[in-house]
């Protein structure tokens, strides 16, 4: 008798022990024995996770680097793109979680067992062995899954949001890339037109015709030009770096960077752009926002039902050698909690977020007019600037310089149609610097190309390729 109920008793903690082992094992050969490549493989997300196919091989930019290049190198590289990546992966495994089932229990009693008199032993022992489960009602289990699924729609719709964000500081940080390659290249002009000045007005003050005043100025000027020419190259090297920042490099691989950078292009309407806040992320996520937190409030109305926890098992009588079955049912009475204030909490969360999403919108609508119209004033702008302001500034700076060739002008009106000119072409890449910069903004705000807005036909065409 004594060893039946000791062998039922080492069995039944034998099953135990067993499954604990089983996963201690499982998590030693992910930490030792299996390959590294598969535990990257769970950790690291793929090129199709950050919307690039996986055929797709992206080489670290070498060279003349364009904006497209750019883009796509960052959105697979981007060290805060691909942590928020695990964040969508850690949804998943919340999804995936919240769809098991409870595990069941298995429970061991021995009873009437050392103590005294008949009882100091085995002899009288009463052992148990029963399995429980917990049986959800009202649809729990389902009602968690669906809320889980919707979670991890929410982290994908904001993961898109990030990406999109990636794409902006990306097409912005060319800009001023393209930017500081226009302002080098007109500080040396200057430094080129400047080096020419000095030089006729050394041959002029030799030959008497002109003060030495004129050379001092005149050498003055190279000097600030070439200081200048020096700060532009500066913010070149730092431009360049800012860049390659976005996809994670400290250093830069490229040589120069390529673009339309002088090109203008058609500005659709505020009402042409409204209805296509719809698509960004930033508001899309608010729509699944909402089924969340309705989903939220239908699981917690479910967990106002109380569980049944189910079991049964086997009763071994040491003393006469006998046995018996157990069952056992077990019901939460819900007398004071009926998850009340639970349901109330998720009433309240899912009217802030109908209100969050009201306010996004208009906050959206609010930056879409506000930057349409900078847009546009930013075109008024480069156009007066093109057809008016520069030709007129090269036609006086070059008249002013054949005439003091001609001894017509003194080297103070060279001097200052020189200025005029050459700041007139750096206000005109400023200004060029905001059109693309507002654009960009304009794309992020609606979630797509302006090119696809000015031409519906081929971006539809594009989209279904």
């Amino acid at each position: 008798m004594l060893q039946k109920g000791f062998i039922l008793l080492v069995i039944s903690s034998a099953i135990v022990l067993c499954g604990c082992e089983s996963i201690d094992n499982n998590v030693n050969q992910l930490d030792e024995n299996a390959p590294r490549q598969d535990i990257q493989a769970r950790l690291i997300p793929t090129e199709r996770s950050v919307g690039v196919s996986p055929s797709t091989q992206i080489d670290i930019p070498t060279g003349v680097i364009n904006l497209r290049d750019a883009v796509a190198f960052a959105l697979v590289r981007n060290p805060n793109l691909n942590a928020y990546s695990l964040e969508v992966k850690a949804a998943e495994a919340r999804n995936l979680q919240a769809s098991l089932l409870p595990n069941p229990e298995i429970e061991v009693e021995v009873e009437e067992f050392g103590g005294t008199g008949g009882r100091t032993r085995f002899d009288s022992s009463q052992t148990t062995v029963q399995i429980g489960q917990l049986i959800e009602l009202a649809g729990k289990r389902n009602k968690r899954t669906n809320l889980a699924t919707l979670e991890k729609d929410v982290v994908e719709w904001d993961y898109k949001s990030k990406g999109l964000d990636v794409k902006n500081e990306v097409t912005k940080r060319f800009i001023d890339l393209l930017a500081a390659q226009e302002q080098l290249d007109r500080t040396k002009e200057l430094v080129r037109l400047s080096e020419q000045a000095h030089l006729a007005v050394i041959q002029k003050v030799t030959a008497g015709k002109d003060s030495p005043v004129d050379e001092t100025k005149a050498k003055v000027v190279l000097s600030i030009a070439r200081i200048e020419s020096e700060r532009a190259n500066k913010t070149l090297v730092s431009a360049c770096h800012h860049l390659a920042a976005t996809w994670g490099s400290l250093n830069p691989t490229f040589e120069k960077a390529e673009g339309n950078f002088y090109e203008l292009f058609p500005v659709p309407t505020f009402e042409e752009l409204t209805g296509l806040i719809s698509q960004n992320p930033d508001v899309a996520r608010w729509v699944v926002e909402k089924e969340r937190r309705c989903a939220a409030l239908e699981l917690e109305k479910a967990k106002a039902t109380s569980d049944i926890r189910l079991g049964g098992g086997l009763q071994y009588f040491n003393e006469g050698d006998d046995s018996a079955f157990i069952l056992g049912l077990s019901i939460p009475i819900p007398l004071f909690d009926r998850n009340q204030g639970s349901i109330d909490e998720a009433m309240y969360m899912l009217a802030k977020t109908q209100e969050y999403h009201k306010a996004i919108e208009i906050n959206t609508l609010a930056a879409l007019a506000e930057t349409v119209m900078e847009l546009s004033s930013t075109i008024n702008e480069i156009t007066v600037l093109k057809n008016d302001v520069l030709p007129s500034a090269q036609s006086a700076f070059d008249a002013a310089s054949q005439g003091y060739n001609e001894g017509k002008f003194e080297y103070l009106d060279v001097l200052d149609a020189q200025r005029t000119f050459f700041e007139a072409r750096g206000k005109y890449i400023e200004a060029l610097t905001k059109y693309h910069k507002a654009r960009a903004d304009v794309e992020r705000l609606i979630a797509q190309s302006l090119d696809g807005v000015n031409n519906p036909l081929e971006a539809k065409a594009e989209k279904s390729k």
